[in-house]
């Protein structure tokens, strides 16, 4: 379980401080599905990055308290939360010019897997292994090819907790499709895995056991997405934004 109690993340600005997270107190319990959202800005992803103890010291004060299977993580870097079984999905994850798809995942093990393991790994992932084992990772992959292999490379860690922010962040809508279904099989067979996945779009909120609203740095609202997608909807249309716009079309 994913516990965390009076979070605040203030940062100092032109006007002095300003408050990026306010007193957050959330509860994720093992194996569910939880989308966060809001709007841009909001502090989504500096919840995510606490969790993960991506914000460095020097950028701002984090109080609180964020513990994890009841470890607390507070002076802990992501290297000793990774190894708690932590992980995080960037954005943009990084490409590693001469380094091939089966070396990435090998590192990501810890040990050197066989072509069976590498093939069971990519499978998971939408991914035909023929085409993909011996491919660099570098810009000859799509955003949506490379977000796939992320994704690979967290599950050959086998790790308990998957923080994405954004991931369909700069892929094209058939990627975006793939990458949909990829979330929905590893929710449906790692029934242990936490998912927490950072989104603004409504075919990945849809697939949340539960939604977790954020707006100015608070949590305002969570729920079922029966309760809270119908309010996200409302919101939306009439502000005139449109919930599904990140992905490229």
């Amino acid at each position: 379980m994913l516990e965390i109690r009076n979070l605040n993340y203030t940062v100092k600005d032109e006007r002095g401080k300003a408050d990026i997270l306010k007193n957050i107190n959330l509860d994720i319990e093992a194996g569910k599905f939880v989308v966060i959202t809001g709007p841009n800005g909001s502090g989504k992803t500096s919840l995510a990055k606490a969790i993960m103890g991506l914000i460095p010291g020097e950028s701002g004060e984090i109080t609180g308290s964020i513990k994890y299977n009841g470890q607390e993580l507070t002076g802990l870097g992501v290297t000793g939360r990774a190894r708690l079984g932590i992980s995080y999905g960037f954005q943009q994850p990084p490409r590693f010019k001469g380094m091939q798809v089966t070396d990435l995942l090998s590192i990501a093990a810890g040990k050197i897997l066989k072509r069976d393991e590498h093939c069971a790994l990519l499978s998971q992932v939408g991914l035909c292994t023929d085409d993909y084992l011996k491919r660099e990772i570098d810009t000859s992959l799509s955003g949506g090819e490379l977000k796939r292999i992320e994704i690979a490379t967290l599950l050959a860690r086998d790790v308990s907790l998957m923080i994405f922010d954004e991931p369909e962040a700069g892929i094209d809508l058939w990627s975006f499709s793939k990458l949909t279904e990829t979330f929905k099989i590893i929710h449906k067979q790692k029934k242990e895995t936490t998912i927490i996945i950072i989104s603004h779009q409504e075919r990945i909120i849809k697939l949340a056991d539960e939604i977790i609203l954020v707006s100015a740095g608070a949590i305002t609202k969570r729920g079922s997405v029966e309760e809270v997608l119908p309010l996200i909807m409302n919101e939306t249309v009439s502000d005139c934004v449109y919930l599904g716009g990140a992905v490229n079309e």
